[in-house]
């Protein structure tokens, strides 16, 4: 699925594309709607550098069984693109 955001709002933001991919994927993990592999590649960082920015607003991690088998079938499904 593709999400476009208008450029009046971006703007009107003041974030860049990127800045605002990464804001929806912290809200979104914050809400518990994405495991922290889903968050970060809808962030476009890797793994470690996603959880750094977490820590850094001393957003805490939650993951559990269910994330780490969610992070698997993503893995697996990148491979196979």
């Amino acid at each position: 699925m593709t999400l476009l955001i208008p450029d009046d709002i971006l703007q009107a933001s003041r974030l860049s594309e990127r800045e605002l991919r990464t804001e929806i994927a912290v809200m979104l993990f914050e809400k518990e709607k994405l495991t922290l592999g889903q968050a970060s590649q809808l962030a476009d960082m890797g793994y470690l550098e996603f959880r750094h920015l977490l820590a850094s607003r001393q957003i805490p991690l939650h993951y559990d069984v269910e994330d780490f088998e969610q992070d698997l079938r993503t893995l697996d499904e990148l491979g196979r693109s």
